[in-house]
């Protein structure tokens, strides 16, 4: 996330109100603040429910196994998966997975993986879905966002 920096000063005695001065924009780190939390099922649905902004993104990966993509997710985005391993087990070419996290801040957000493995495509298909983010800030959801869509470009080759 980038955030334009202008800082104001007054000069006394000055004909000028104010004085402004451009900095570059200053860099942060959404994985600085971020932080893996758990949360009910219910709790987890009403905050899908109430959040107002969501972020889509495709997953665009040469990853071909669905739980190494969504520990390669867990980890980009230091979110913690809500969705019992038990659940997560087995093979049968598609996943449902439920992850959040929480800024030191107390902001909440929310994730639902959804991706399949294209059977009829071979074993070297990549996997193929969506993640869906949501959060209450606007910023928040695209920040996330922008760093699976970096993770994702990372992992291919």
């Amino acid at each position: 996330m980038f955030a334009p920096f202008f800082p104001v000063y007054d000069v006394s005695g000055a004909a000028s109100d104010r004085n402004c001065v451009v900095l570059s924009d200053i860099h942060i780190d959404i994985m600085d603040y971020i932080q893996p939390a758990s949360c009910t099922d219910a709790e987890f649905r009403q905050m899908w429910a109430e959040f107002e902004w969501e972020n889509k993104v495709t997953v665009n990966t040469n990853i071909t196994d669905l739980n190494e993509y969504l520990q390669h997710i867990l980890k980009s985005t230091n979110m913690k998966c809500l969705t019992p391993e038990k659940a997560l087990s087995g093979f049968c070419g598609f996943m449902a997975a439920n992850l959040y996290a929480r800024s030191i801040f107390g902001e909440d957000a929310l994730a639902n993986v959804s991706i399949e493995k294209p059977i009829h495509l071979g074993p070297d298909a990549p996997v193929n879905g969506h993640i869906r983010i949501r959060a209450k800030s606007q910023g928040m959801a695209l920040s996330l966002g922008d760093k699976i869509n970096l993770s994702q470009k990372k992992s291919n080759v």
